[in-house]
């Protein structure tokens, strides 16, 4: 068969950052992020927590081609931040989003395993 072997799907290569930043050079406060080895799950999940933000404009993603496993994050903010500050906060708040969120599901099922 001519697909590319599932692994690398998930597997990031040697020397390959799992994300890479540039700054866009004709807009003030912008830049794209290149994560490896991710998808709509990711890309969606980090648009949606980038648009809580008050101080992001804009922030969409794009995967470049369906082969190419990584995702392109495109973020605009306003003065007040840059876009690696957005990028970082929202990792942040979905960590600890995603931490509350697993608590709360070890807590009811402990409390459920021990009802039955």
């Amino acid at each position: 068969m001519n697909a590319p072997d599932r692994y690398e799907r998930f597997v990031v290569p040697e020397g390959v950052k799992k994300v890479s930043y540039e700054r866009d050079t004709k807009i003030i406060n912008a830049a794209t992020f290149t994560v490896e080895r991710e998808e709509h799950t990711i890309g969606n999940i980090l648009r949606m927590q980038l648009h809580r933000d008050d101080n992001v404009l804009f922030a969409g993603y794009k995967l470049p081609h369906p082969l190419q496993y990584k995702i392109l994050l495109r973020i605009q903010t306003t003065s007040q931040s840059s876009p690696m500050q957005a990028y970082n906060q929202a990792i942040n708040d979905l960590d600890k989003e995603l931490d509350h969120l697993k608590n709360q599901f070890e807590g009811e099922l402990a409390k459920h395993s021990r009802e039955y």
